[in-house]
C-alpha cells in the first residue's frame, strides 16, 4: 500500500472502532497483512482495531467458481 492508502484505511478503521461493525473479507491470510500494509506502526494500529473483539471465520475447501465454471 502507498502511504496515503495506509493512512486512509487507518482513518476509516479508527472512526468505526467502537462505534460500528466492520466486515473485512480477504483471500490473504491475516498473518500476511503486515507485509501488505507496509508500515509496521500503521499495520499494528489497523490490526489492533480490527482484530480486537473480532469474530474470525476461516473458510476451507476449493473454490466454488471452479466448480460452477461454465454453468451460466
Amino acid at each position: 500500500m502507498t502511504d496515503p492508502e495506509r493512512r486512509d484505511l487507518l482513518e476509516v478503521i479508527e472512526e468505526r472502532h467502537g462505534h460500528a461493525s466492520t466486515i473485512v473479507t480477504s483471500q490473504l491470510p491475516v498473518e500476511h497483512w503486515h507485509e501488505q500494509i507496509g508500515d509496521p506502526t500503521i499495520a499494528d494500529a489497523i490490526l489492533d482495531r480490527l482484530i480486537h473483539n473480532a469474530h474470525k471465520i476461516t473458510l476451507k475447501g476449493g473454490s466454488l467458481r471452479k466448480k460452477y465454471a461454465g454453468l451460466t
